[in-house]
């Protein structure tokens, strides 16, 4: 027998074992699957595994849970729907409350640039005072609120005014100026 004859041979017999192999497991599986489907179906069916020769039961307990089936998913595709509903809302609340931090930012800036203009407009008033008249209104505000007027003055016009003021306000006054970015950091 050639060489070419015997490798074909052995090559058939290979496959001939490789395809029993696939057969008996796939038979092996089958088995045990078979067996529970039908169980499983005959307990739905309350009927006993020994009438499972009548088809009509299985049926019955296959159109049953095919029946389940189609109304888990059709609760399953409610609550998908119900899921896109409340994101769909989700993103309106989000971009209107995106609208109202923008409005409020632009609010709140609006405030701020019309009191730095009031600021601005008291301190060119004070600035503008005789520095005795202005010295006894400086007298009656808090530390901290005087020396915030005296912070934003021109130098010369400051300066007026402290002179005209007793040692200690005017002390307590300077003592608030150095300090006001004393906590500010410097890295």
């Amino acid at each position: 027998m050639s060489r070419k004859a015997r490798s074909g041979g052995t090559l058939h017999v290979i496959i001939a074992l490789l395809v029993s192999s696939a057969v008996v497991r796939t038979v092996a599986a089958a088995g045990p699957a078979m067996a529970e489907i039908t169980h499983e179906s005959a307990e739905q069916v309350n009927m006993n595994p020994t009438q499972a020769d009548d088809p009509g039961p299985l049926f019955a307990a296959l159109r049953a849970r095919e029946e389940a089936v189609e109304e888990r998913e059709t609760q399953l595709e409610e609550r998908l729907n119900a899921l896109h509903v409340a994101e769909t809302q989700i993103e309106e609340k989000l971009a209107s409350l995106i609208a109202a931090e923008e409005s409020l930012s632009a609010t709140i800036a609006q405030a701020d640039s019309a009191a730095e203009t009031d600021l601005a407009r008291l301190t060119t008033v004070y600035e503008n005072m005789k520095p005795k008249e202005a010295a006894a209104l400086f007298t009656e505000m808090s530390p901290g609120f005087a020396a915030g007027f005296l912070g934003l003055m021109r130098p010369d016009s400051a300066a007026l005014i402290m002179s005209e003021l007793e040692p200690d306000v005017a002390y307590s006054f300077s003592v608030v100026l150095a300090g006001r970015n004393a906590t500010v950091p410097t890295d």
